[in-house]
């Protein structure tokens, strides 16, 4: 299960992730995703702190997600990542594309 909380924040929407992040749940954060973007907030900011487990699909969300903000001119960034998905985004190469915002 999923859960998801938002807050606007100055031109950012935060967007606090508790549970897992897989094949099962990503689907949700997608749309999310694609509901704002849509709405015209572009710049997405994802709290991951309460997050256990990402899969590969989980991490197709979020890059499919940063692709979508980019190309509208806005930005997702990653905060509150574990020392496991640290590393996880260390091996893959998605810190230097998702890197944690200052905040």
């Amino acid at each position: 299960m999923l859960g998801i909380t938002e807050q606007f924040r100055d031109n950012w929407v935060l967007l606090q992730i508790n549970g897992e992040i897989d094949m099962a749940t990503g689907p949700e954060l997608r749309q999310r995703i694609v509901h704002y973007v849509q709405e015209g907030h572009v710049n997405i900011l994802i709290d991951l702190a309460e997050v256990d487990f990402i899969d590969s699909t989980g991490l197709g969300v979020l890059i499919g997600g940063l692709k979508r903000t980019r190309s509208h001119d806005g930005d997702l960034q990653c905060i509150g990542l574990s020392e496991s998905l640290k590393e996880m985004f260390k091996l893959t190469g998605l810190d230097a594309v998702l890197t944690e915002k200052d905040t």
